[in-house]
């Protein structure tokens, strides 16, 4: 006798099943995309944290060597250090930047006659002027042009033989380096780009006397002078004979002092302040019509602060 074979009736997903495999799909997916979205704008971020450090690096220690070997002489009227602030950049474009200093100073750079020292094209000379500027241009074609222009840091290294003949020794140091000032932003001279901003702080102890007689007390303090804040003016000279900053209003300064206890106070060290920004914040900073809103956030979102003090030599 033959047994029936009962046929197996195939059985398909129900309508709530596949609705519901959907619903997880869609939650798993969202999930990857939005940790892979986060997981890209770290590593974007920090990829333009690290090129930031480099240029800042790269400026950093450029000035601060610069600095250490910075060389003045007393006793004379003559201009060994100016430096002036700008609440914009020359040149056609409306990119500005909030504190471009401009610095001019004499130093024995140790690369000065194109790196010679001690060959026989190397002629003795050991005082070099040299000379900061930020521009907005092209980095390459040291032109401003509207896709590739930057903010780029230039740096003038004038020969000892120049800088003996044309501006060592001058009462008006600034007006001497004019012959020199459209050679600052040729390309050769280029030392970093993206650099928004750099200010410069100067560190200078003061002697004040208090009391008088018997009683008199003397006490140094160390006061902080930044270029373009906090009413320290927008230029500072250092003179063989003292110090010059023209308009400064102490009265805003921190400790106290009095114009004629800073300007006879003692030069000790600088602090060069930088921001840098990102490529992407460089783009976006160039479109027309941006609002100071808007321009704060992408500056708070895509800037990089960094710092270096330097301690000057026998001031």
């Amino acid at each position: 006798m033959k047994t029936p074979i009962s046929k197996k009736l195939s059985r398909g997903f129900t309508l709530i099943e596949l609705m519901v495999a959907m619903a997880i799909t869609t939650v798993i997916v969202t999930v990857l995309v939005s940790i892979t979205g986060v997981a890209l704008d770290t590593w974007q971020r920090g990829r333009a944290e690290i090129r930031a450090s480099r240029q800042a690096k790269s400026m950093l220690d450029t000035m601060a060597k610069d600095f250490e070997s910075l060389v003045s002489r007393r006793g004379n009227n003559f201009e060994w250090l100016y430096s002036k602030v700008e609440s914009e950049l020359p040149g056609p474009s409306a990119n500005t930047s909030p504190n471009a200093a401009e610095l001019i100073f004499f130093t024995a750079a140790t690369d000065r006659y194109l790196g010679a020292i001690g060959t026989e094209d190397d002629k003795g000379g050991d005082v070099s002027c040299v000379g900061y500027q930020l521009q907005y241009q092209d980095p390459v074609k040291g032109t401003e042009e509207e896709k590739s222009s930057t903010f780029v840091l230039y740096r003038l290294l004038v020969n000892p033989d120049d800088t003996f003949k044309d501006l060592l020794g001058k009462d008006d140091l600034s007006g001497a380096f004019q012959s020199y000032d459209g050679k600052v932003k040729e390309v050769e001279n280029f030392v970093c780009e993206n650099v928004y901003q750099f200010t410069l702080t100067y560190q200078v102890e003061v002697t004040q006397t208090t009391g008088s007689g018997a009683t008199a007390k003397t006490t140094t303090i160390p006061v902080r002078v930044t270029l373009g804040e906090n009413g320290a003016g927008k230029e500072f000279t250092l003179r063989g004979n003292g110090m010059e900053m023209p308009d400064i209003s102490v009265g805003n300064i921190k400790p106290t002092v009095t114009s004629e206890e800073l300007l006879a106070g003692r030069l000790t060290g600088v602090e060069i302040g930088i921001t840098v920004l990102s490529d992407s914040a460089v783009i976006r900073l160039a479109q027309e019509g941006l609002s100071e809103k808007v321009r704060e956030k992408i500056l708070a979102q895509e800037s990089f602060q960094y710092s270096r003090t330097v301690e000057l030599p026998g001031m």
